[in-house]
Order: structure tokens, then sequence, then C-alpha cells
């Protein structure tokens, strides 16, 4: 298992709620943590690359601000991970996932109106050659996405200075 800093450890667990809104949020958490703003732009930098952070950024309500849905296909097995990469070369998709089912391609899409939604969506199906099952939100749940990382068993304490 890879090695965390004590700073990456506290920037991927300490941060996930009560994220500074300040106009320089980089600069906050490096006052909380000891550190300077430069060393957490960095952190942040190296955990994105590394595969531990995907992105940083609000979560907003679905629908709330534009438009988005959840979407699958039935793609067959040998062709999954082309028609991923076309599906990922969409600006509006935030991400996909492939699912054991009939359903085997899953992803979550977002523009800034329902014409738009339905316009990208139309032409993910000409792209693929596949039908897209709109699956739109028709209640929402409030899901904390939270999660509370315990290091102490699944990583080596390696010192960040």
């Amino acid at each position: 298992m890879q090695s965390l800093t004590d700073i990456e450890k506290h920037v991927l667990n300490d941060f996930q709620h009560d994220f500074p809104l300040v106009a320089r949020p980089y600069q906050a958490l490096a006052e909380k943590l000891g550190t300077s703003e430069e060393i957490i732009i960095e952190t942040l930098n190296k955990l994105k690359q590394e595969g531990f952070v995907s992105r940083v950024g609000a979560v907003f309500r679905a629908n709330s601000i534009g438009a988005s849905t959840l979407a699958a296909m039935s793609v067959p097995e040998q062709e999954i991970e082309a028609i991923a990469k076309k599906i990922n070369a969409y600006s509006e998709v935030n991400h996909n996932y492939k699912r054991e089912h009939h359903f085997n391609l899953w992803f979550v899409l977002t523009a800034s109106n329902e014409h738009e939604l339905n316009a990208v969506l139309d032409d993910i199906e000409q792209e693929t050659g596949y039908p897209v099952m709109y699956l739109p939100m028709i209640e929402d749940f409030h899901i904390d996405l939270g999660f509370d990382l315990d290091f102490n068993s699944n990583y080596d304490v390696e010192s960040a200075n």
C-alpha cells in the first residue's frame, strides 16, 4: 500500500466537509495545518496525479443549477472500454462506471438546461450506436459523500515538512 505523508492524510480527511468559502481557500487550509498555501496546492496536485482525488469543488443539489440525469447503456463487453472512452470525451459527463448487469455502462451527465442535456444524450446515442436509458431523478435524497479515513490501520506514517 502506498505511503502517505501526514499533510496528505490531513488534506484527504479533514476538509471533506466545511471547506473554507473564502477568496483563498488553500491559504485557509494551510493556516489550519500549519503549512503554506503552496504546499497545499502541490499536495492536492500530487494526490490528483496519483488518483487519490478526482476533483476539488462544490457539489450542488441535482437540477438546482442546470439539468442532470443518470443514464445507462447496454454495451457488448468487448466494446465497453471504447464506448466509455467516447462518453468520457463529453465535458458534460461527470463520471461513468461499469456495472454487472444487462445495463452495464452507467454515467451522470449535467448540462446548463434540459434541452442541452437531451441534445448531448442524443449525440451520445449517435456517436456510440447504442441507445441510452435516461434515468432522471424523481425524488432526491441527501447522501453524505464524506468518508472518515482511518489511516492508522492502512497506511504507514511518514512525516511531511
